[in-house]
């Protein structure tokens, strides 16, 4: 048996991105690849916002006072960090890229301002999705039938989305997510295409040295 049969393709992570406007359905998205995808794993942010009914600290976000975050930007253990809706966000650089160098993939769900940051510091590393609503009488829908908020931070929130969706250009993917189901096909169709990128098999030289030396 030749050896290339024998030889197990090494290969780099990535850093998928996932931004939209809040409602778009980011969320959703990110936990349907999450449930069926095993090598890729969310990347759990830090932030000084109280916690919503049903999170917990360490799964959905490092919860911190001020103090906590201002020690960690002044540390540079953040990968990216951005103020939202007067609360801050961020992203732990060390544990990221230790799965990044391991071979496992991170799903970012972060907005363009974190988008920005991170391609300074990861950018061959990143890949970018953003995710549209069918429309902006949609997306006031979902905001108002989520029930997560009350009508000032629904209204917030709508004034902030023609904002966000003013960067989706600087994105490497858009979806717009008028079925979920569709939404979902195309993100893992992102997510394979981008696994295999030569640059993302960094064990291909070898295999190939292997294969061709029989």
């Amino acid at each position: 048996m030749s050896k290339s049969h024998d030889y197990k393709l090494s290969r780099r992570g990535s850093l998928f991105i996932l931004s939209s406007p809040s409602g778009a359905g980011k969320t959703t998205l990110a936990r349907r690849l999450l449930e069926e995808d095993d090598n890729i794993s969310m990347s759990v942010s830090v932030t000084t916002r109280k916690p919503r009914p049903g999170e917990v600290d360490g799964r959905d976000y490092n919860f911190v006072d001020r103090g906590e975050f201002d020690a960690l930007v002044q540390n540079d253990e953040l990968l990216e960090w951005a103020r939202v809706f007067d609360n801050h966000y961020g992203t732990p650089k060390s544990a990221v890229m230790d799965k990044i160098e391991a071979g496992h993939d991170v799903l970012f769900d972060i907005d363009w301002q974190g988008a920005q940051q991170l391609r300074q510091h990861a950018g061959h590393d990143m890949i970018s999705i953003f995710v549209l609503p069918p429309s902006r009488e949609e997306l006031e829908r979902r905001l108002v039938t989520r029930g997560q908020d009350d009508a000032s931070v629904v209204a917030g929130r709508m004034a902030q989305a023609a904002n966000e969706i003013s960067h989706w250009a600087e994105y490497d993917y858009v979806i717009v997510n008028q079925d979920v189901e569709k939404s979902v096909v195309e993100l893992k169709s992102i997510v394979s295409t981008a696994r295999l990128h030569r640059e993302r098999q960094t064990g291909l030289a070898e295999f190939i040295r292997c294969m061709l030396n029989g």
